[in-house]
């Protein structure tokens, strides 16, 4: 530790033992967000608190023209970054103990820490933080697309880019170190990338076009959804789900046929709406990839229509048997009655 750093922290943590003995946990250092020209002078990031009395600890300062900013981070928050669900994975993954109350304290963060770890390797768990980033994407274009503001347009651009960055490092069981610098060079070393992520990301940040930013965040929303959709299933899936699912679902599929063979394009088409919704999520979580019934929806040939939703039907079955599980099918009552 430089001597500025020790400066910096022999103070805060005399403040501490001064003022706050019993109302702190733990005092952080964390610098992976610094400017490596500042390496020197960041050094404590943040505290943990125990009491509210500990929020007088919070403290923002300038020294030579350089910010600092001593706050406090509560235990859920902590744990949140354990999960993954928290932006700044960072602060748990690469902070250091400066100080600590216990050695019930330290042992808890660094518990946490590993937990972390534990979750970065687990394929299924990342995919499903991942969802959870783009899931916010989508809700910040949607809003984009009807904002006029230049500026806005242009603030939304850069976290469509930052937090879709964020969902496919988690689906490369990883996160950004330092945040939001280098991001593209550290996704030009990641395995697997959507279609052209590192080229769009870097056009929408110089395009100057409003209007043509929009369409390139559309595009590179559009590419990392099929780059999730295209993931196979985890090993772990359990197909008993997918054919519980299935069961309840298939009346919807009868209903759809019923309302083709009467010709009724209305109501045909308002039920297939809601079997497409359920069928795009249950085809994308166990790797089935031929779902589109809509796309073929022709509201003067219902009988194509059926017939696609018939087909669209089968891929579940197949996938289900497969599987090695077993629909819960019976041919008449008197045979589920023998049998349960």
């Amino acid at each position: 530790m430089s001597k500025p750093n020790k400066k910096l922290a022999d103070w805060a943590i005399k403040k501490i033992e001064s003022e706050y003995p019993a109302d702190v946990c733990l005092l952080l250092e964390h610098t992976t967000l610094s400017l490596e020209k500042d390496a020197d002078t960041n050094v404590f990031g943040f505290f943990i608190p125990d009491t509210n009395r500990a929020n007088g600890l919070n403290q923002t300062f300038i020294i030579d023209g350089i910010g600092h900013d001593l706050f406090p981070m509560s235990w859920d928050i902590i744990e949140s970054m354990a999960d993954l669900k928290h932006y700044n994975t960072t602060c748990l993954a690469d902070s250091k103990i400066l100080w600590a109350r216990s050695d019930e304290d330290q042992q808890r963060f660094a518990s946490l820490q590993f937990r972390l770890q534990a979750n970065l390797k687990n394929p299924a768990y990342m995919a499903k933080r991942a969802q959870k980033w783009l899931n916010t994407v989508i809700e910040i274009y949607q809003d984009t697309l009807f904002e006029e503001r230049l500026y806005k347009v242009r603030e939304n651009a850069g976290y469509i880019c930052d937090l879709l960055s964020v969902a496919v490092a988690f689906a490369n069981l990883s996160y950004f170190k330092h945040g939001q610098t280098n991001q593209l060079q550290e996704l030009s070393n990641m395995k697997k990338l959507p279609k052209d992520f590192v080229k769009l990301y870097r056009d929408i940040v110089t395009e100057p076009c409003p209007d043509a930013q929009k369409r390139l965040c559309y595009t590179l929303i559009k590419n990392t959804k099929e780059f999730f959709g295209s993931s196979e299933p985890n090993e772990s899936t359990d197909f008993s789900e997918l054919a519980n699912w299935y069961q309840e679902l298939c009346y919807t599929w009868r209903r759809v046929y019923h309302w083709c063979d009467s010709g009724d394009n209305v109501n045909a088409y308002i039920w297939a709406c809601m079997l497409q919704n359920e069928v795009d999520e249950w085809g994308t979580k166990f790797g089935i990839s031929d779902i589109d019934i809509l796309g073929h929806y022709n509201p003067c040939d219902l009988a194509s229509f059926a017939l696609q939703a018939e087909k669209v039907e089968q891929h579940f079955v197949q996938a289900i048997k497969e599987s090695g599980v077993k629909l819960d099918d019976y041919k008449t009552i008197d045979e589920f009655l023998a049998t349960n």
